[in-house]
């Protein structure tokens, strides 16, 4: 039987419970390696250890640069069992990020998995941390010790479980307190909406600075006393391999693993045939168009569902039902716990079905920005309402569709244009790999429609011919003023799309 909500105060209560209920199940498989739960829980209490050691205590702060490893999960429940906030970034990160978001948090200590990471052994040389192998993590690097870093409160400290930093549109990081109540109410509705068992396996290759990969995959997946098939970096031919073996029964990941997949799978010359065991497909970490959709299920013989979330709601707030999986590209129903209204610029509800700002609450609402009291009561508004900052509306049966993010949206002739719709079109063409669409601003104060695009391999790039494509299924005033080819589009570690960088590249060319 699963944890219970009554008992279960704090994430790490997740792998202490399986680990005295079933204590032989294996809890994670990385790089041919098993960790039962038994095992698993051995590691926490050794890490528990070490950290004391280091003084680290309730309210501090532990930076961990690093790629999905096992030293990582140790670590996450290990500080949970101490109080302390782990602070997971992507090694992946360029210097300046990591260094950004260190000067924010001002961590007690920092830890590089340099052994599970080329990058992070470049950001731990870059730090001077030298090289340690604590019981229960193994080889790690270590920063010195700062002891003028300053611990939150205590009651403050046992609320929030970890620190998820995150770009937002700017690119400048924001310290997301996501709380234990939070992750724990997310990780029970995920294992409900998924039908998780025992038996299943989940693929993990989100990162687990990332709420999808903390949430969903990780703390989800325990939850269910399921396994966790771990890996490092995306690889589609590992991926593709581990279906085929039956290794994997849920794979979930952000819009660009499955295109990624698509593309190899098509390259490779071999078609993916029906998995004896992968019974579940999830996308969600951005928006889902009907070519990719149709594309992933034509392919896998299966639905890919979707979902609707956000690092300050802690994970899910809308998903699409196995039961019901849908035709279309909406994201589902509410999740079990949260509210929603949609309002326009009045903060007022608007017309049923028409399109607004998403307001959102219930148990997921994060504690707020850290150290960032402007932005937090610019997010929370009265009554325990999150404003979003993205854009949807209800269909009739309460399903929820994304227009788009507030600051994405683009103002042309007096008209709203909302990127996704855009890039849904030009995602269709057969050339196209991935689309994104950001605005310009133009003399005139209007603003201009600019489209990337990266092109399937064996395509060619005819810009003349994608505008002729769109003449017919865009509005004037949809329609690009120009399409650029770029090698890749440029995405977070999680997947998201970078449209500030893109936004960027076009004020360069002007």
């Amino acid at each position: 039987m699963a944890p219970d909500r009554d008992t279960t105060q704090r994430i790490s209560d997740i792998p202490r419970h399986w680990a005295a209920q079933t204590p032989g199940h294996i809890a994670v498989f990385e790089d041919g390696r098993t960790v039962t739960f038994a095992q698993l829980w051995e590691r926490i209490e050794a890490a528990e250890g070490y950290l004391q050691a280091q003084g680290v205590g309730p309210g501090d702060r532990v930076l961990i640069a690093a790629e999905n490893c096992l030293a990582v999960i140790t670590l996450v429940f290990a500080l949970s069992e101490l109080g302390a906030w782990p602070v997971v970034v992507n090694a992946r990160l360029s210097a300046r990020e990591i260094e950004e978001i260190r000067g924010h948090c001002h961590p007690r200590l920092m830890l590089f998995t340099h052994a599970a990471s080329p990058d992070a052994l470049r950001h731990g040389i870059r730090y001077r941390a030298r090289e340690v192998a604590p019981a229960g993590l193994g080889p790690l690097m270590a920063s010195a010790i700062d002891e003028t870093s300053e611990r939150e409160p205590e009651a403050l400290a046992h609320e929030v479980a970890a620190l998820i930093y995150t770009s937002g549109t700017t690119g400048h990081p924001k310290g997301v307190m996501v709380t234990h109540r939070g992750l724990l109410h997310f990780a029970r509705v995920t294992v409900e909406s998924r039908r998780m068992h025992a038996e299943d396996c989940a693929y993990a290759v989100m990162p687990m600075s990332h709420v999808f990969g903390l949430g969903t995959l990780l703390l989800s997946t325990l939850q269910a006393g399921a396994t966790l098939y771990l890996s490092a970096r995306f690889n589609a031919a590992d991926i593709a391999a581990a279906i085929r073996q039956g290794t994997i029964t849920l794979l979930q990941g952000v819009p660009t693993m499955f295109s990624r997949i698509l593309s190899h799978v098509r390259a490779s010359g071999t078609p993916l045939a029906p998995s004896p065991r992968l019974r579940y497909l999830y996308t969600g970490g951005g928006p889902l168009d009907p070519t990719l959709k149709q594309e992933v299920e034509a392919m896998f013989g299966q639905p890919l569902h979707h979902g609707y979330g956000m690092t300050e709601y802690t994970g899910s707030l809308f998903v699409t039902r196995m039961e019901r999986p849908r035709s279309d590209c909406s994201a589902g129903e509410i999740v079990e716990g949260a509210e929603l209204q949609v309002v326009g610029p009045d903060s007022k509800p608007v017309p049923e079905g028409e399109p607004g700002e998403l307001w959102v609450r219930g148990p997921g609402v994060m504690r707020g920005y850290y150290r960032a009291p402007e932005l937090t009561a610019e997010a929370l508004r009265p009554d325990g309402w999150l404003n979003t900052g993205d854009i949807g509306r209800l269909g009739p049966d309460g399903a929820l569709f994304i227009v788009g993010r507030t600051k994405d949206l683009i103002i042309r002739s007096g008209f709203n244009v909302y990127p996704i719709e855009v890039e849904s079109v030009i995602n269709t063409h057969p050339s196209v790999r991935l689309s994104a669409v950001v605005g310009q601003p133009a003399a005139d104060g209007n603003e201009e429609v600019i489209a990337f695009v990266e092109i399937k391999d064996g395509e060619k790039f005819d810009a003349a011919a994608l505008q002729e494509y769109l003449v017919d299924r865009l509005s004037p005033y949809k329609r690009p003023e120009k399409i650029l080819r770029v090698s890749t589009i440029p995405t977070t570690a999680s997947g998201k799309l970078l449209k500030h960088q893109l936004k960027q590249m076009v004020a360069d060319k002007t």
